[in-house]
């Protein structure tokens, strides 16, 4: 017991204790998701959110402190985001075929989180920079805050937007698209990408390999189309 409390102490004065305490709780939760047969409301990244931020709470540790080890997690996102290509590739000649329907539907289902967001914040009487910050809900956080600041709205409610939408995409999609009776593991993965970005996307390479390929591709179109018309369409409004 006192070689853990010794431990603990030399883990929480250095930027170790954000790396090893995310990867720890992840590695575990990923264990119990397998354990349960990964069941949607068992999402590893959920819990590990919950657990890392109740032992920020209980010991004391700011933020900063935590993140400067979790920092080198953080700068794995980029190559891991851009590692998406490789089943995009592995199907370039179906992409290639179904280009013209690919893109209308994104441009259908972004247009319809940006739309219905903003009508919800404003049918509940919100300010408008935190209107302005729910419209880029499903695009990636980095993308989603850079969009809400051209937007007029606050970057940092953008990004814990865009987290929360993932978050809720992820864990409640699959009974959706039950409900629905959608089965294709493309429609499913595409419409995951589209309202729920990387974590939604990465709950979908979990499920079947379609379906994480077409996530991916729906999270990268949203990115660029986001980034492209969405500081051009609300301007004329």
């Amino acid at each position: 017991m006192q070689g853990f409390v010794e431990l603990w102490v030399y883990l929480a004065a250095t930027p170790l204790f954000g790396l090893t305490a995310t990867v720890s709780v992840y590695v575990l939760a990923q264990w119990a998701a397998l354990r349960l047969g990964q069941p949607p409301w068992a999402n590893p990244v959920l819990a590990t959110v919950i657990v890392i931020a109740l032992l920020l709470l209980a010991t004391g540790t700011p933020y900063p402190t935590y993140f400067s080890g979790a920092q080198f997690i953080h700068f794995l996102l980029g190559p891991a985001v851009v590692a998406l290509a490789w089943p995009l590739w592995q199907r370039r000649a179906e992409l290639r075929r179904r280009a013209a329907a690919i893109v209308g539907a994104a441009l259908a289902g972004g247009a319809a989180a940006a739309a219905s967001a903003v009508a919800l914040g404003w049918a509940l009487g919100l300010p408008h920079d935190v209107q302005m910050s729910l419209a880029p809900k499903s695009v990636t956080a980095p993308v989603a805050m850079g969009i809400a600041e051209q937007l007029g709205g606050i970057p940092a409610l953008a990004a814990a937007f865009a987290v929360l939408t993932g978050m809720v995409g992820a864990v409640s999609a699959k009974y959706l698209f039950d409900a629905l009776r959608i089965t294709r593991p493309d429609v499913r993965g595409f419409a995951l990408g589209t309202a729920s970005h990387g974590l939604g996307a990465a709950r979908a390479l979990q499920v079947d390999p379609d379906a994480g390929a077409y996530a991916g591709l729906a999270l990268g179109l949203q990115v660029v189309l986001a980034a492209l018309a969405m500081p051009l369409v609300f301007s004329l409004f």
